[in-house]
């Protein structure tokens, strides 16, 4: 039977992909170390319905603590979604955590992954931060990153070890550059999060910029779909993908979709831009479509759909 282990399990995109594998019928160890970058209880929420699954094995602890040779010793797949998220907070003191988490923890991986009999492939979750304000849109993967928040800069050096242990080592990885991934589960610090839970309580929206900028937003279930592929195609070894939505966006169209959707419109409270935020991020997903198969198969209006209706169901 299949083994795989998932990083960041009880996260947004990790919790999808965990719940996935387990109805594919896979073994996988859930690894998650709850760490207050959010409430921890929005992740038990996330795989509260998961913990007696006969597949599943949790371990709530560090990635950097770990026994990964005994854990590596007959797991075929690594799906790395663990992560210090966030472009905003990664200024300043916070930014030994980004370091941490993001790249330390990324080398105390590939550093067991040399070695693991088993190890078919290590999926690497990467973002559209490493583009910074990319001057080609849509960006294709040839593009070179200039990234432009310290958050954008960890991922891409974790993305440039994994390739060095590929090289010197054979580690099978495979990364996935996400754009702007929404969908039930999401972080309570980002956008669409933030802005449904305020039209819930019919609040004001707070929104960085002058709502202008543009961003290819992409529902979690294709994500899902982005990482099972990139696990099982041999072309994939070695490769960067973007998985994108397949449209981009304005933020301000955005919001009076959500309207639509909840039934009524709330203030708009435009704010300074925040220092790190890419102007406009679309991806170019020829390279995905073409080798992985990837399609993008969930629209925006029933994407954001389905997160209203989490978001009511969350804060009911």
């Amino acid at each position: 039977m299949t083994k795989s282990i998932v990083t960041g399990a009880a996260g947004f995109i990790g919790s999808h992909l965990v719940e996935a594998l387990l109805q594919r019928g896979e073994q996988v160890i859930a690894i998650d170390e709850f760490n207050d970058y959010y409430d921890p209880n929005f992740k038990k929420k996330n795989i509260v319905h998961l913990q007696n699954h006969p597949g599943l094995t949790f371990i709530a602890a560090s990635i950097q603590v770990l026994d990964w040779k005994t854990l590596l010793e007959d797991v075929d797949f690594i799906y790395h979604q663990a992560a210090q998220a966030g472009v905003r907070a990664s200024w300043g003191e916070a930014f030994g955590a980004y370091t941490e988490r993001n790249l330390n923890a990324t080398q105390v991986l590939l550093e067991a992954a040399k070695n693991a009999p088993r190890l078919q492939r290590l999926v690497f979750a990467s973002t559209s931060s490493v583009y910074g304000d990319a001057e080609t849109l849509p960006t294709s993967e040839s593009v070179c990153p200039q990234p432009v928040s310290p958050y954008g800069i960890t991922k891409l050096a974790a993305e440039r070890l994994c390739a060095l242990y590929y090289k010197n080592f054979g580690v099978p990885w495979v990364a996935l550059r996400y754009f702007t991934v929404y969908g039930p589960r999401q972080r309570p610090d980002m956008a669409f999060h933030k802005f449904l839970q305020a039209m819930l309580h019919r609040q004001a929206i707070s929104i960085y910029g002058d709502g202008q900028q543009t961003r290819d937003f992409t529902y979690v279930s294709d994500v899902v779909a982005a990482n099972l592929a990139a696990a099982c195609v041999p072309q994939a070894v070695g490769e960067i993908f973007n998985i994108g939505g397949g449209s981009t966006v304005m933020l301000n169209q955005v919001l009076s979709l959500m309207e639509e959707i909840v039934g009524y419109s709330v203030p708009r409270n435009y704010l300074p831009k925040a220092v790190g935020d890419a102007r406009h991020t679309a991806a170019d997903v020829s390279k995905a479509r073409q080798i992985l198969g990837y399609q993008p198969q969930v629209s925006l209006p029933w994407g954001l759909t389905q997160q209203w209706y989490w978001i009511k169901s969350l804060y009911a």
